[in-house]
């Protein structure tokens, strides 16, 4: 039956949604079982997500198929507003996806996606809101594709990459305001350094992240982004873009000293995994016009073997406790 349900909810969802539920309800007759709803969604978070299987590896393996099913939503949230290629059909179709998260918080279940996350919410306690935050971010760039502010970026990030920190945390049951302050200044600082890494393939899709406010003081036009001028205000800019990352990424890590064990290594990883690419930035001299920075499996595996090594540290010395950033 589980081979049947990706059949017919396919894993890479984006390509079959004439099938989805969307062009056509299906009854709740027709809906998978729970068992066959989380071998969907741990095949697409496995199948589909680089990274996942060494993150599912640090996990508890109780947390597992709730990360699956996390990833899972935002896996089809994100295809449905990236990956459809009319600007018109995602928002339609983010519609729909809105729809059906409102109709899980209100018992009625149809997709697999949520008939696996259904009980991960109701085990955790999760809240609605920050899913439908996730979906509003995907909306939001169908519309937005140019920001006049820092502080329009940055709003923009409270639902692209904060929502993401606090399921997690509500998934490790360190649910308070400290904790949501240090989640959302990694998230915020994650969001920005993976735009800063990319700037070359958003302006392929015709996306500037880098704020007007902040090219007019740097003197970068828009004309230099387009032409792929990496001119001194450039590089001048990035740093100042690069530097406020940083500090929002740093400011939020003591977050991982009151966190289980078992989790402070997952949670480190993604923060360290933000400021090896924005070191990696620095290292290319700004140039991320001509030169897209990486983080290598090297120093992934460096960066793990760091990690473990606090976090046997960590046991040694008595938790404290976490303050806002």
């Amino acid at each position: 039956m589980a081979e049947q349900v990706a059949d017919w909810w396919p894993v890479d969802g984006h390509s079959d949604l004439g099938r989805s539920g969307h062009d056509g309800e299906r009854s709740l007759r027709e809906s998978p079982s729970l068992s066959d709803a989380n071998a969907y969604c741990r095949k697409l978070a496995t199948g589909h997500y680089e990274n996942f299987p060494l993150v599912s590896w640090l996990l508890p393996k109780g947390l597992h198929q709730h990360f699956y099913n996390v990833y899972s939503f935002c896996r089809w949230a994100d295809d449905l507003g990236d990956e459809i290629g009319d600007t018109a059909r995602s928002l339609e179709l983010l519609g729909w996806w809105r729809q059906e998260l409102a109709d899980c918080y209100s018992g009625l279940c149809r997709h697999p996606v949520f008939i696996a996350l259904r009980p991960t919410i109701d085990e955790f306690q999760i809240p609605e809101q920050p899913f439908a935050d996730l979906i509003s971010a995907f909306e939001q760039d169908q519309r937005i594709t140019e920001y006049e502010t820092r502080g329009q970026v940055l709003d923009y990030c409270t639902r692209s990459a904060n929502p993401v920190g606090r399921i997690v945390l509500h998934l490790c049951r360190q649910v308070s305001e400290q904790t949501f302050a240090c989640s959302d200044s990694i998230c915020t600082g994650l969001q920005l350094a993976n735009f800063w890494q990319d700037v070359s393939r958003d302006l392929d899709i015709n996306r500037i992240y880098l704020p007007k406010e902040h090219r007019d003081r740097f003197e970068v036009t828009r004309e230099d982004l387009l032409a792929r001028r990496t001119t001194d205000g450039f590089v001048e800019l990035m740093k100042f873009e690069v530097d406020f990352a940083r500090g929002l990424l740093q400011s939020g890590l003591p977050l991982v000293d009151v966190l289980p064990g078992p989790l402070q290594v997952d949670i480190e990883l993604f923060a360290r995994g933000g400021l090896r690419i924005l070191q990696r930035i620095d290292q290319i001299g700004y140039r991320v016009l001509e030169t897209r920075p990486v983080v290598t499996k090297f120093d992934a595996l460096r960066m793990l073997a760091s990690c473990l090594w606090r976090a046997g540290c960590r046991r040694l010395t008595p938790k404290r406790r976490v303050t806002s950033p």
